[in-house]
């Protein structure tokens, strides 16, 4: 179980609370479907038991900020409405600078990594007025970025970035970007087949990534709003190992098979057969990357054999390779017209 406290102060804008916290509360109803428990216990805590947000809704009822933090503990520190230089004369944001820097400092620091620290927008002043940005990568509003370097020359800010994780600080750069972090770290606790499945209930569009390196596999092809198929996606991601005949997969989307191909090919431009077969070579290379050995890979990932493996293997290489080659020769003549402008 981990603690998410939302830090409420005076001028916290609601959408900085309610995003995020929208996405821990979907992924606990999530894991209560499958029979499981909950692995959120989401608070709101502040230096005053209530306080009046950027939008003149009063928050009451305001836990007091813990002295420890028993458990994992992420604590999220939203932006602030009011103007920058008169934030260390406001007590309740002094107060919560101070506690950041007596308690949540030294348990970031903990060998355990059990804590986080994530920052939406401007929030990270406030983090860094603790002196919890040093020497870290992180990222904030844009228009915020130059002044975030100059009053903490030692940070590392990175502009033009939805968000950026630097060991146990997570940073993003608004409101919207703490929904695709908060998805991102709930994929890293729940898995990123639950992950996009939240994703898909929210009606986002695609769950966007820091950068594409670090969008995992699992999540291509899932840039589309269709329910069948979203269905049949969650279904095969929750199930790997499962025997899926595109006759299964199509019970799953509730249409013919002849129909849910022509999905596949309209939406993913793969079959059902390759996109259940793209999933188990994603799982079993991370299966591999953990340590796993080629037949352990297979079997978790759901292949018959390891020959089976192989040659799932060998066509996912050769899908990539041409990818790359059709990359690059876009590229090439890209470059040309610019040269002959």
């Amino acid at each position: 179980m981990v603690d998410v406290l939302f830090i409420v102060l005076p001028d916290t804008p609601l959408m900085d609370l309610a995003s995020a916290a929208e996405a821990l509360r979907r992924a606990n109803t999530a894991s209560l479907q499958q029979g499981e428990p909950g692995a959120f216990a989401i608070r709101h805590v502040g230096p005053q038991a209530s306080a009046l947000t950027a939008e003149g809704l009063y928050c009451s009822g305001l836990a007091p900020l813990p002295e420890t933090l028993a458990r994992p503990t992420w604590i999220v520190l939203g932006s602030h409405a009011g103007p920058a230089p008169t934030r260390p004369a406001d007590a309740a944001w002094a107060a919560t600078r101070d506690w950041l820097a007596r308690v949540v400092g030294p348990a970031l620091r903990e060998a355990d990594g059990a804590h986080r620290l994530l920052t939406i927008g401007e929030g990270i002043d406030l983090a860094a007025a603790a002196g919890l940005v040093d020497g870290r990568r992180c990222t904030t509003h844009p228009s915020a970025v130059d002044a975030l370097q100059q009053a903490v020359p030692t940070a590392q800010p990175v502009p033009n970035r939805l968000w950026v994780e630097d060991g146990p600080l997570a940073s993003c750069a608004g409101s919207c970007a703490s929904l695709d972090l908060m998805l991102h770290l709930i994929g890293g606790v729940n898995g990123d087949a639950l992950a996009a499945r939240i994703a898909h209930q929210l009606v986002m569009a695609a769950r966007r990534s820091a950068d594409a390196p670090q969008r995992s596999p699992l999540l291509q092809y899932r840039d589309h709003l269709h329910g069948a198929l979203q269905r049949v996606q969650d279904a095969v991601s929750l199930a790997p190992t499962r025997d899926w005949p595109v006759e299964a997969l199509a019970e799953v989307a509730d249409v013919t098979t002849r129909h849910l191909t022509r999905l596949f090919r309209q939406h993913t431009g793969l079959s059902p057969r390759a996109w259940v077969e793209h999933v188990r070579v994603t799982l079993a290379r991370q299966a591999l990357a953990r340590g796993a050995s080629a037949q352990q890979a297979a079997l978790l990932a759901g292949f018959a054999s390891d020959r089976q493996w192989r040659r799932a293997r060998q066509r996912a290489e050769r899908a990539e390779r041409a990818q790359i080659m059709a990359e690059e020769a876009a590229q090439r003549e890209t470059a040309d017209l610019d040269q002959d402008d």
